[in-house]
């Protein structure tokens, strides 16, 4: 018997695998754990979709009141998992990645995300859409769009700078330099640092205490707090899915994708400079 099939049958809750995935209810809480730890819970196509309909589904099912998101092993997530992401490049349209996307803007439930080790790509840029960000002490964010020669994602070209202003979000967001979470913390962009062993407690405790809010209340504070910036970000996103399903395609990103596998710094001389995106 498995530790998590123990604990089932000790505390009583209802735990659920979804591959790489794993949600556990209790107490009007929606745990929600990326699970390839061996893969630094990087992100593939299938887990995007997933993701999306977890939060479209928790967002009707009134048993759930607030979500609390982490990742298995050191770190949260490691961002797109390359190899898929070759394989399945995002588009325009309705991709895996914007279903989640949607899913995370439209979301009317507080949740609050416990983050460690890697936060990388779509690691750091999910985590604008979060209510309470709890960083421990090792996690190093990271938004590398630039470095693959692609564009800002999840709404990231919109929410970083209105979070911390233009000469700060170029920093992060042009250089694609990484940052600690002290530095999260400086900016903003995090609640609270804490011990890394002290992380998932203080999170769970935050989301218990949001569980035993009034529901109907708190969701109508949400609303009224992202009325405008969920107006913005989606009109950002838009932009970024069409510029990002150009630059994707590009001889850049070839460049830029096949030197990440081939572990060797990539060499944009010899890359013509890609089209604009409409």
């Amino acid at each position: 018997m498995s530790f998590a099939e123990l604990k089932q049958i000790l505390d009583g809750r209802e735990l659920q695998t979804m591959d790489e995935i794993v949600t556990e209810r209790s107490e009007g809480i929606l745990r929600v754990e990326l699970n390839r730890p061996e893969k630094k819970n990087a992100l593939t196509s299938s887990m995007y979709a997933k993701l999306a309909d977890i939060f479209n589904d928790a967002g009707k099912d009134d048993s759930v009141r607030v979500v609390l998101w982490h990742g298995a092993g050191d770190a949260f997530s490691a961002g797109n998992d390359i190899q898929d992401f070759l394989k399945n490049p995002p588009g325009a349209g309705e991709s895996p990645q914007a279903r989640l996307m949607n899913a995370l803007a439209d979301f009317g439930k507080p949740i609050v995300a416990a983050v460690r080790g890697a936060a990388i790509g779509s690691g750091t840029t999910v985590l604008l859409h979060c209510d309470f960000v709890y960083a421990g002490e090792s996690t190093r964010f990271q938004m590398p769009f630039i470095n693959l020669a692609v564009v800002p994602e999840f709404g990231s070209s919109y929410a970083v700078p209105a979070a911390i202003g233009h000469i700060r979000a170029a920093e992060l967001i042009l250089l694609g330099s990484a940052f600690d979470a002290r530095r999260a913390a400086e900016l903003g962009l995090v609640t609270q640092v804490v011990l890394d062993e002290n992380l998932l407690p203080v999170a769970s405790e935050t989301a218990r205490k949001l569980a035993a809010k009034p529901a109907g209340a708190l969701q109508a504070s949400k609303r009224l707090l992202k009325r405008s910036f969920r107006e913005q970000v989606k009109a950002a996103m838009r932009a970024e899915n069409e510029a990002f399903s150009v630059h994707v395609r590009s001889e850049e990103a070839k460049e830029a994708l096949t030197a990440f596998l081939e572990k060797r710094p990539p060499d944009f001389t010899k890359t013509r400079k890609p089209a604009a995106a409409a």
